[in-house]
């Protein structure tokens, strides 16, 4: 784990299908607002595709996390390579507040607030279709945030795979059957 993840790092649920997650990361905002809007910059934390920043706007993100560290671990069998979702940007707000679809049923939202030198960031992930998606999502949005938060800090992570299969099963244990 990042030592700039000073809050509990762990998503939680705040409704049955909704998870918040939050990172204290290294300001200034401009320059987290690029780790989430700038293809090349968010592909190194999470997924590329260029946005056209505007409400409305399609744009598709593609994952490829074998390339987020160095060596990426293993990743499972069931897994691809390369994953694909389409998005629309549905609320704007430059540099404090990002929202999109998440594919054809979900949404997450992307908030910024100043904390001194540093920012705030909660991601609420809703509509998450079941408790398999739940956890596997926690697992995700923590992974590829521990990530951004080493990205900005100039810092490494353990290997994406190794982390989120961990991950995975703390998340399990976490969410509710």
């Amino acid at each position: 784990m990042n030592e700039l993840a000073t809050l509990d790092a762990y998503g939680v649920l705040t409704e049955p299908a909704t998870l918040k997650i939050q990172r204290l990361l290294p300001g200034p905002i401009d320059r987290v607002w690029r780790y989430l809007t700038e293809s090349d910059l968010r592909r190194q934390w999470l997924a590329s595709g260029k946005m056209e920043m505007k409400a409305g706007s399609p744009f598709e993100l593609t994952w490829k996390n074998d390339e987020l560290t160095t060596p990426p671990g293993a990743r499972p069998a069931d897994f691809p390579e390369e994953h694909r979702m389409q998005s629309r940007i549905t609320e704007l707000d430059a540099p404090h507040k990002l929202v999109f679809t998440w594919g054809e049923h979900g949404e997450v939202s992307f908030e910024l607030k100043e904390a001194g030198r540093d920012v705030l960031l909660t991601v609420v992930h809703k509509r998450i279709s079941d408790r398999k998606n739940l956890v596997m999502v926690g697992a995700g949005w923590h992974m590829h945030l521990d990530i951004l938060a080493a990205r900005l800090a100039g810092g490494t992570t353990e290997p994406f795979w190794d982390g989120w299969l961990k991950l995975r099963g703390e998340y399990d244990q976490r969410i509710a059957g």
